[in-house]
């Protein structure tokens, strides 16, 4: 076990001075002291996705000579395998990158479902990757991780790749970054809202907390789970998976029920959703501007105009509400055509929210059901 503060500092004391990624909440300590440590600034940046921060590491060893370090999720790693394939890699540009990885979905440590196959294949994936590697648990001392990075060196001045790969336990446990943001609007009333005119039509909702309230209101309402789909994983897919549906059912309304950060994530997917122009789809993405299911480190969400980009995209409507009464009005009016709608919540979710009891393909084969019938 190490402080993750001591951490950073060995990995500076190895030149390696800029850190990018998608936050882990089993990296949060090491997050949050980069976050202290560094904010968001030109050493530090929190990527889109995990591709992209592959992309500013390469462009930062390029440009200083010096080792970048990226940090992810373990489910991240299908968003690395093209760059570091193809770009990284010493048979192409010999680029070399410290990761740091969050591993979710250990096996014999119960997880979500979502990690379960992805934590069986993260070390092969690295084999294959040719990313050299060690595991990290509590047991590990700072002069275990000081001999590592020592022999990491030599392969990175080959412009070979590394890779720490982080188990629970190994950040001791500190204080949390206390993130924040102006927004006074609660995301579970903003969906409490949202279900009162939704009715009996069909919603997809993104990975983390959305679909735990989604699923929460569902239940202590007795409303069923049916026409719900719960995408607990593919952080960025919820909307081409919406899109697709509401493609083939073109007699229901279909409602997706996004995040900020996973719009960020793969927002190549406005220009095709604008472009197909359902009328029978409506957008609904709860900004509150962070990462807030693994920690809530910020996104670029409050720094930019979504509705702008949404109706620059192809959506025929667009507009963005900070409170029940707006968001109330826009429903109530709202027409049969394609439809983006930011809803700017607060960073806050209760302690005592519950997770789905019912496993993925349950939930799949409840909705094709009631989306077939």
């Amino acid at each position: 076990m190490i402080k993750a503060y001591d951490f950073i500092n060995l990995l500076n004391e190895y030149n390696i001075n800029f850190f990018t990624g998608v936050p882990d909440s089993k990296l949060q300590s090491f997050c949050d002291k980069l976050m202290e440590k560094y904010g968001i600034s030109d050493s530090h940046i929190i990527a889109a996705n995990e591709g992209n921060a592959v992309g500013l590491a390469c462009g930062y060893n390029l440009a200083s000579g010096n080792y970048p370090c990226v940090y992810l999720q373990n489910s991240g790693i299908g968003n690395i395998i093209n760059p570091v394939a193809s770009l990284l890699n010493e048979k192409i540009y010999a680029v070399p990158v410290l990761f740091i990885i969050g591993w979710r979905g250990e096996p014999d440590i119960k997880d979500e479902p979502q990690h379960l196959f992805q934590g069986e294949i993260t070390l092969k994936l690295l084999d294959d990757l040719n990313i050299v590697y060690e595991v990290l648990d509590k047991n590990a001392t700072y002069d275990i991780v000081k001999d590592f990075l020592s022999n990491f060196k030599s392969l990175l001045d080959k412009g070979i790749q590394a890779a720490f790969v982080i188990k629970d336990g190994f950040f001791e446990k500190e204080k949390l970054f206390d993130y924040k943001n102006t927004n006074e609007l609660i995301r579970e009333k903003a969906i409490e809202k949202i279900l009162e005119y939704s009715k009996n039509d069909i919603i997809v909702s993104t990975t983390g907390k959305i679909s735990r309230e989604l699923f929460e209101i569902r239940e202590n309402n007795k409303f069923g789970h049916n026409n719900d789909f719960l995408t607990v994983g593919s952080m960025g897919h919820s909307s081409m998976i919406a899109l697709s549906i509401a493609l083939q059912k073109k007699n229901k309304r279909i409602w997706c029920l996004d995040g900020d950060g996973a719009v960020l994530m793969h927002m190549g997917a406005l220009p095709i959703i604008g472009s197909r122009k359902p009328n029978n789809f409506v957008h609904i993405v709860l900004n509150n501007a962070a990462h807030e299911s693994v920690g809530g480190m910020p996104t670029a969400a409050d720094k930019i105009n979504l509705p702008e980009i949404a109706k620059k995209s192809g959506y025929e409507f667009s507009a963005a509400v900070d409170s029940l009464d707006e968001l109330d009005d826009i429903l109530i009016n709202l027409k049969n055509v394609l439809s983006f709608i930011e809803v700017k919540v607060s960073i806050f979710s209760r302690k005592d929210l519950i997770r789905p009891n019912i496993t993925p393909l349950d939930n799949k084969n409840n909705f094709i059901k009631f989306l077939r019938e």
